[in-house]
């Protein structure tokens, strides 16, 4: 049996850039049609309830937002051992931890896929709630989707132009163009709060 391959993005697509793991799943479905063997996964940020899908998997690729104190903007790759330490280099948000402790627990349950490959970004912006990603991190999409598409084909799993159905992404609903399209202005929607608990200034 070939090897299976689990391609997987995380975070959490209303903080800003923490939406870049998501993101680069989300463009790889939709210009790219994966081979069998292939699976593509939106993770969020559902932490432990990802473990079943590990357990399949020989070769896990992560994409995500990663704070390794870098220029924003800047693509980190890290393999195997070297993940977990880099998946909490400075904790950004829950979701980071719980990955952690997902690939902790696979170890230790002896199902954790052999190869490991985290394919990172610098943020710029996480404390925008509602807001998009910032322009240096969406340019990096593209060569984020590079890098794990080169070692797909290193692997022998060669994509072709086109798309990747699967039930396993995101409602349409906060796909990426719904959800830039559909965002009303800073002075329709609150961000940072409830409005109505805001100190009012005499």
């Amino acid at each position: 049996m070939a090897d299976q391959v689990l391609i997987m993005g995380i975070g959490n697509v209303l903080w800003a850039d923490e939406g870049f793991g998501v993101r680069c799943i989300e463009h790889l479905a939709a210009h790219w049609e994966l081979p069998e063997g292939v699976t593509l996964l939106d993770g969020g940020t559902q932490g432990l309830y990802l473990l079943p899908f590990l357990e399949e998997a020989d070769t896990l690729i992560v994409f995500d937002a990663v704070d390794y104190g870098l220029e924003p903007g800047t693509l980190k790759i890290v393999e195997d051992d070297e993940v977990p330490r880099f998946m909490g280099a400075k904790k950004m948000s829950l979701h980071q931890t719980g990955f952690q402790d997902v690939i902790a627990t696979a170890q230790l349950m002896g199902y954790c896929p052999a190869r490991l490959l985290l394919i990172g970004c610098q943020p710029e912006e996480l404390e925008d709630y509602g807001g998009g990603l910032r322009d240096v991190v969406k340019a990096q999409i593209e060569p984020a989707v590079a890098v794990a598409l080169t070692r797909l084909a290193q692997m022998g799993h060669v994509a072709k132009p086109g798309r990747t159905e699967s039930d396993l992404l995101a409602d349409p609903a906060i796909m990426h163009n719904a959800y830039e399209e559909g965002r009303p202005s800073e002075d329709d929607a609150c961000r940072i709060g409830d409005a109505r608990f805001f100190p009012v200034a005499e």
